[in-house]
């Protein structure tokens, strides 16, 4: 149908063109071309007519052509052209040659190719007329236009898609939900070929759409969100404004239905149980129930709460906001003894409520959630809970300061037991009788010592030691009269040899330990043996203090430089109880203004005229003074001990060791041979004993006697090396006994030389006797080097001979 429409707009398109074209040719009036009539061209005559040139109307081309012959466009015309043929026609610019072919005879133009006005609508050409013989131009080129003519050939499209718009459910009729727009590229301004008109093809039961603006409104007023949620809707676009004819395109809109708070909250169920142990702890979560909304976001958000009473005594309800649950919690101990069940009324609403829909029904609903309490074996409970007792002071061993009780709040009711923390009572002052829990006391009581005393009774089953509870328990020691008061320091007092009767010397005071619930009072006289005292005299102030005044006309310390007033203080009991104090008057001397000058006592004088702060500095100069003394005695001992140490240092550190050879036997400058000769004793040989005479034994005698001086390995009967001995045997047992002693006393050990060897031993160790019979004249053969030591033994050989004989 489409096409035969198309058909009937071509035939209609034809002869319009037709008809303009006759019209052009009926004219007579010829139409300038541009550049045409110009002053002094050629083709203005004499007499000022005007010679006509190109003839020819605007042209136009239908687009979208589909006939199988080049559609006519229009003809070109020079008024000069005879029609002999004599004139050639040409034209250039857009599709020339191309699209746009003309006959160079007649001047008509054709279109060879379909023109589409949507992607061109226009063309601008140049036409030329020539002689054919000369090729001159005969007239001036002139621009012309072919406009291509609309049909409609594009159906309306939404370039905007797809769509998406929402709308509240429940909202009126005729609520804006969006509006869609389509465009046709067809000329706006030919025909009707753009004019758009707007339908619903599919959803028109719920949504119409305004044929002219195309904004999409509701067509009924209960949309429900919880029945649909979103709908389809299929919008059409018809171009030549809806006409049989005209072309259309549509698109399809979603339309999202939106909650509002139009459901209110409902609990799945009517009634609801749970159960918790009676021993479960306050804040405890027992369960969790939830009321159903069929709207969603914030409109489902609810909060519950308890409506009865007992309920909201007993249990507390919170709102779980991720979840929207009610959690029940306990909010008070529970007892299965008391009450097994509790009924709780859990009522949830809605947190916000939109005010237009008030009208269908409140926003709140109501369950029942019933709490069974299980019994468990609790342990035993303190009644009454008074955690005071008082006891006197003065109280017996064993007597009795209170009972406490505790029963099993368990139906069994089992029998309790009873026993006391010692770690809060680790003297044993108290004890308790397991069965009927009367506490008593195991010590003596002072209240002066301890006033109060803090225990822990424990009270448990008597078959179920585990099911202990504990029980703070205060004693107050209460007060007896059984301290007298005593003066409250030593009192010391001074008077002026001057003194006058009735002046005031010293007030007292007293200090009583005990605490009478009454307060104290006290009253003081002169004891017994203080009846005959007439220096002095004692009143009482009644307000627990005494003044002792002088009786007499001026005092002697000559004859009496000390007083002694025995005072008796009593107190006001019962019983009531009394202490003597003795107040020292000491006898001074004052001067015109009554100030103590001098008394007996040193010490009493210094304190009387020394102020505190230059007895504190005086201590302070005191204190500084020993510290000193014995930091100097310190450095003395420990400089004393360091000379000590270095005078018992071992010895053992000074030997020097030489590592080169000496010079034998007759060097004898490389060492002192006086250090060595001091051992011993020389006196027989200077002073001529069993040496021979002042020719013989004398330093300036022979070689012989000069040799024999030295000292020999021969033990001398007036040497006592016993010391020497018992010292090294002594260090020998100890170095033995402790094996980490370093080995600083060590023997030296002499390899064997061999058998072959014709030279003997040299060592001293065999020549420790008198009798040995070696001969060591071989010495003398071994050259001058060993001279000496030949003379020195054979000089010894002699002398051994002669001590014999």
């Amino acid at each position: 149908m489409a096409k035969g429409l198309q058909g009937v707009s071509w035939t209609m398109l034809l002869l319009l063109c037709a008809i303009q074209e006759l019209g052009a040719w009926a004219m007579h009036t010829a139409v300038e071309g541009p550049g045409l009539g110009q002053p002094g061209d050629p083709a203005l005559l004499a007499g000022g007519r005007v010679k006509r040139g190109w003839v020819w109307n605007q042209f136009f081309v239908v687009e979208e052509y589909t006939g199988t012959e080049p559609l006519y466009v229009g003809k070109i015309h020079s008024d000069s052209d005879e029609g002999d043929g004599s004139i050639k026609y040409t034209i250039s610019g857009e599709g020339a040659g191309t699209i746009f072919l003309i006959d160079e005879i007649t001047g008509d133009i054709h279109a060879t190719e379909r023109l589409d006005r949507e992607q061109k609508t226009f063309y601008t050409l140049r036409a030329q007329a020539r002689d054919r013989q000369t090729d001159q131009l005969l007239e001036p080129e002139s621009e012309f236009i072919i406009k291509v003519q609309d049909i409609n050939d594009s159906e309306p499209r939404f370039l905007e898609g797809p769509y998406i718009g929402s709308v509240a459910e429940l909202s009126p009729i005729g609520t804006s939900v969006m509006q869609v727009m389509a465009s046709d590229a067809d000329d706006p301004t030919y025909g009707s070929s753009a004019r758009i008109v707007y339908s619903v093809l599919e959803g028109e039961q719920h949504f119409t759409v305004d044929s002219k603006t195309g904004v999409i409104r509701t067509a009924v007023a209960d949309l429900d969100r919880e029945t649909q949620d979103r709908y389809e809707v299929v919008i059409r676009a018809t171009d030549m404004a809806g006409q049989l004819g005209g072309l259309s395109g549509s698109t399809t809109v979603t339309i999202v239905v939106t909650d509002v708070n139009d459901n209110p909250p409902r609990f799945p169920q009517k009634m609801y149980q749970f159960s918790i142990v009676e021993t479960a702890p306050v804040g405890t979560a027992i369960g969790r129930v939830k009321a159903e909304d069929s709207d969603v976001g914030e409109n489902t958000d609810m909060t519950y709460q308890v409506k009865d009473e007992e309920g909201v005594e007993m249990f507390k309800v919170t709102t779980d906001s991720n979840t929207q649950e009610a959690v029940i919690s306990v909010q008070k101990p529970l007892d299965y003894e008391s009450k097994k069940v509790h009924t709780v009324v859990v009522e949830a609403l809605n947190k916000f409520v939109d005010p237009r829909f008030v009208d269908l029904g409140t926003f709140r609903d109501q369950t029942i959630v019933r709490v069974s309490v299980l019994d468990v074996d609790e342990p035993p409970e303190f009644r009454p809970p008074s955690n005071l007792m008082e006891v006197q002071e003065d109280a017996h061993v064993g007597s009795v300061v209170g009972v406490v009780t505790a029963l099993d709040p368990d139906t069994a009711n089992h029998p309790v037991r009873y026993a006391i923390d010692r770690s809060t009572d680790a003297e044993r002052i108290f004890d308790i009788d397991a069965n009927t829990g009367a506490i008593v006391t195991g010590k003596v009581l002072d209240r002066e010592t301890a006033g109060w005393h803090n225990i822990t009774v424990l009270a448990m089953e008597a078959d179920n030691h585990s099911q202990v509870s504990r029980a703070s328990l205060r004693i107050r020691i209460l007060d007896v009269n059984d301290n007298p008061p005593e003066l409250a320091t030593p009192y010391e007092a001074a008077v002026c040899e001057d003194a006058k009767p009735g002046q005031l010397i010293q007030t007292i005071s007293v200090v009583d330990r005990d605490e009478p619930q009454s307060g104290h009072r006290f009253y003081f006289t002169l004891a017994p043996e203080a009846t005959n005292n007439h220096h002095f005299s004692l009143l009482d102030i009644k307000d627990n203090t005494a003044a002792v005044h002088t009786q007499r006309m001026g005092f002697n310390r000559q004859e009496q430089d000390v007083y002694l007033l025995p005072i008796l203080v009593v107190d006001s009991g019962p019983p009531a109880l009394s202490s003597t104090g003795t107040l020292t008057i000491r006898v001074c001397g004052c001067d015109s203004n009554g100030a103590i000058q001098s008394c007996n006592s040193t010490a009493y004088v210094v304190s009387a005229t020394l102020s505190p702060g230059a007895l504190i500095a005086l201590l302070v100069c005191i204190l500084i003074l020993v510290v000193l003394v014995l930091l100097i005695l310190t450095l003395k001992r420990h400089h004393k001990s360091h000379l000590t140490s270095e005078d018992d240092e071992d010895m053992r550190d000074n030997v020097i060791k030489y590592n080169d050879e000496g010079g034998g036997e007759q060097d004898t400058e490389a060492y002192d041979m006086s250090a060595l000769r001091s051992l011993y004793d020389f006196s027989e040989i200077k002073g001529g004993d069993g040496g021979g005479g002042p020719g013989e034994g004398g330093l300036s005698g022979n070689p012989a006697s000069e040799l024999h001086a030295l000292p020999q390995w021969v033990q001398s009967p007036d040497l006592d090396f016993s010391v020497f001995r018992d010292y090294i045997c002594k260090k020998v047992e100890q170095a033995d006994e402790d094996l980490s002693v370093p080995p600083y006393d060590s023997f030296q050990t002499y390899a064997f030389e061999g058998s072959d060897s014709p030279v003997p031993s040299l060592s001293s160790i065999n020549t420790w006797s008198s009798g040995s019979e070696q001969d060591f004249s071989y010495l003398g053969v071994w050259g001058p080097r060993f001279r000496q030591l030949a003379a020195l033994y054979a000089g010894r050989r002699g002398e051994e001979d002669s001590e014999e004989s």
